[in-house]
């Protein structure tokens, strides 16, 4: 049967529908906060999400041989044709995967430290979504009537649930915001923690100096033979100071990026979580079996000075190291491709091309192929998660270093928010630009991919360059909180 449709007539805003729908559990956007044009003409960050209420949650720890198992089954039980010339996401299950999923397909050793646990799975089966088509400024709300498998009785749950949707919606605003979830807990086992210029209480996993050694050691890895790539990351921590929507609506006004997301969950044996981003980076996705991934490397700051802006597009265009970087991350991507996608048919049609963000200018690449008829969603995402530009290359040696030299386990840092739709197709962001909201804490993970030319003074302030859009929303939130005392 075909999903309900509701189209409505006065589109809502997504940042007060995202409030409207806060009591509920399980609320995930998947929002395009920031419309842009690929240096191949493409239009990226078209559509946002908004889903809420899963009838199931698909949750799995580390380590499991086929973490994908019940993901595959709700997938296979619940099958949707797409309805054309709506947004592409109409019902699938939607969330997180950690980046602490690689220890299922790889025995890559943990860090010392995991001081805010999650799942290495968190998705919950989302039967309906309110979408938005910024291109066309029109919003639909789909619902498939899942787990109902009657026609009678879907057809009647599908109304329902768009009935449920849409009171909550037009209730009225109220001037309450959220509150922040909890004050934050003491922290025993924990990283030594470093403090930092930024704001107020800010610190991190590592000194500048741990940090720039650290740098230096991977370069002497890969000068070893080990590696030819190894991404980096300190972790920065502050107490939470407003609640993790109110950061996310924050983030969004400054820092606004294609893949942006906000994922608010509670699963049974893990602290209720938020995982906040402004990700200008895809991870992958699936259109009719046509696969694009879209690796990001090279990086430099925008400082809304033209003449410095253009200084620094055109040093990033000529960078050896920049595009060094991004090329090797390429060749990792089609060699994960090639595991899942027919002969001959991963191409790259784009190569270090320059796109520029909200805070940043980066090169991005873009990877594409043929999912094989025999092959699923959840056999592309074991063929390539976690994404090689989050890694390096070669991905295991790679992972190994980065547990040998961070403290902490990256968690949803990394790892990727996104889709698998029930019609088969699918779309996934990685986080990057990303802050988990847990125990009274943000953490807030920066890095960079680290080659044999890099410089660790000129590794180490990139990352605050990329900290810079994150910083300036917790900024905000204290400036606000501090105008209240």
């Amino acid at each position: 049967m075909q999903p309900i449709v509701h189209k409505f007539e006065n589109v809502p805003d997504v940042g007060e529908a995202l409030l409207a729908l806060r009591a509920l559990p399980g609320v995930l956007l998947l929002d395009s906060a920031r419309q842009i044009e690929t240096a191949q003409g493409q239009s990226l960050g078209r559509y946002s999400f908004l889903m809420a209420d899963p009838f199931e949650w698909l949750v799995a720890d580390q380590a499991l041989e086929d973490p994908f198992e019940k993901m595959r089954v709700l997938l296979r039980q619940c099958q949707a044709q797409t309805i054309p010339d709506l947004p592409p996401m109409q019902g699938g299950a939607a969330g997180l995967l950690s980046y602490d999923l690689n220890c299922s397909f790889e025995a890559v050793p943990q860090a010392e430290f995991n001081t805010f646990p999650i799942p290495a799975i968190v998705m919950g089966a989302y039967d309906t979504v309110i979408s938005w088509d910024h291109q066309t400024n029109e919003a639909w709300i789909v619902s498939q009537g899942f787990p109902e498998v009657d026609s009678a009785k879907r057809a009647r749950r599908g109304q329902e649930r768009i009935d449920f949707f849409l009171s909550l919606l037009s209730t009225p605003a109220t001037s309450e915001q959220p509150t922040v979830s909890r004050a934050p807990e003491s922290l025993e086992l924990s990283s030594f923690q470093y403090a930092v210029a930024g704001p107020p209480g800010l610190t991190s996993n590592f000194s500048a100096s741990r940090f720039k050694e650290s740098v230096q050691k991977c370069v002497d890895y890969i000068y070893a033979g080990d590696v030819f790539q190894i991404n980096l990351a300190q972790q920065l921590r502050i107490a939470a100071n407003c609640h993790a929507m109110e950061l996310y609506l924050r983030l969004k006004d400054v820092n606004p990026a294609p893949f942006s997301a906000f994922f608010d969950f509670e699963v049974s044996g893990f602290e209720r979580t938020q995982i906040i981003s402004s990700s200008p980076e895809r991870l992958v996705a699936v259109n009719q079996g046509h696969v694009e991934a879209r690796p990001i490397k090279g990086t430099r700051p925008r400082t809304g000075r033209p003449m410095v802006d253009i200084w620094a597009r055109e040093k990033l265009n000529s960078s050896e190291k920049d595009i060094a970087e991004n090329t090797m991350i390429v060749d990792l991507m089609r060699n994960d491709l090639s595991r899942v996608c027919t002969d001959d048919s991963v191409t790259v049609p784009q190569l270090c091309e320059m796109e520029e963000y909200a805070s940043v200018m980066h090169l991005v690449s873009s990877v594409e192929g043929q999912l094989r008829p025999e092959c699923d969603l959840t056999d592309l995402l074991s063929a390539i998660f976690p994404g090689g530009s989050i890694t390096g290359a070669p991905k295991v040696r790679a992972m190994e270093i980065i547990a040998e030299l961070e403290p902490d386990s990256r968690g949803a840092y990394c790892g990727s928010l996104g889709y698998l739709g029930f019609d088969g197709n699918a779309d996934l962001n990685i986080l990057i630009r990303t802050i988990t909201a847990q125990r009274g804490w943000w953490q807030i993970p920066v890095g960079g991919g680290i080659v044999s030319q890099s410089d660790p003074k000129q590794e180490y302030d990139e990352t605050w360059a990329k900290a810079a859009g994150l910083l300036r929303a917790v900024a905000v939130s204290n400036a606000e909180v501090e105008s209240q005392l």
